[in-house]
């Protein structure tokens, strides 16, 4: 390996390190807002963490080595994330709005979300840099992840801050609902190649 990739490897590394960090942090601090709150969305942003937490440690697993078959099996590891995330996601929004379900506002849900969107949008363009200088796909598709991640902050700060301001109790489930497609078309992209590659091995 070139000294010019080493250095784009290490600092993949190091930014997984941090997306990693970030979220074991923000598991912890989402557990306590939504546990306050009782807020579908920010529990769901707690579970979005952990999912994270799960594609930075398979992506770091996957830098250590290489091979077009290590490679696949990470791919499909974020990709079963993404269905995991969407999924539950859709489920516990959906219960939440047909029992009008109303959250308490979170001083502390809110502040974290706002400095996690910042700091996931910037993580993820980053890496998605990273990756394609690299030419690894996992990484690239990883800073997607993190993408989502962003988006979903967004979404949730928007759901929690329309609630606690304005009394819109179903802003919050409808919240969690956003990210809903964008984890599912990520999750297409990503199983897509590999049905194509099937169907042409058949």
């Amino acid at each position: 390996m070139t000294p010019p990739a080493q250095a784009l490897l290490r600092r993949g590394v190091v930014l997984e390190w941090i997306t990693l960090g970030w979220n074991v942090a923000g598991v912890a601090i989402l557990a306590v807002a939504a546990v306050r709150s009782a807020s579908v969305a920010l529990a769901g942003f707690g579970l979005d963490s952990l999912i994270e937490i799960g594609a930075s440690t398979v992506v770091l697993w996957e830098l250590s080595g290489t091979g077009e078959a290590r490679q696949r099996r990470a791919l499909r590891l974020i990709g079963a994330a993404f269905v995991a995330l969407g999924a539950y996601i859709a489920v516990q929004s959906a219960v939440a709005l047909i029992s009008a379900h109303r959250p308490d506002g979170s001083a502390l849900g809110i502040g974290w979300t706002a400095v996690t969107a910042a700091c996931m949008f910037t993580l993820a363009w980053l890496k998605r840099r990273t990756g394609r200088s690299l030419g690894n796909p996992v990484l690239e598709t990883e800073g997607r992840v993190t993408f989502i991640d962003g988006l979903l902050a967004v979404a949730v700060l928007l759901g929690v801050v329309l609630d606690a301001a304005l009394g819109w109790w179903w802003a919050d489930p409808l919240a969690g609902l956003v990210i809903v497609y964008y984890a599912a078309r990520e999750a297409v992209d990503i199983f897509r190649p590999e049905a194509g590659e099937s169907e042409g091995a058949g």
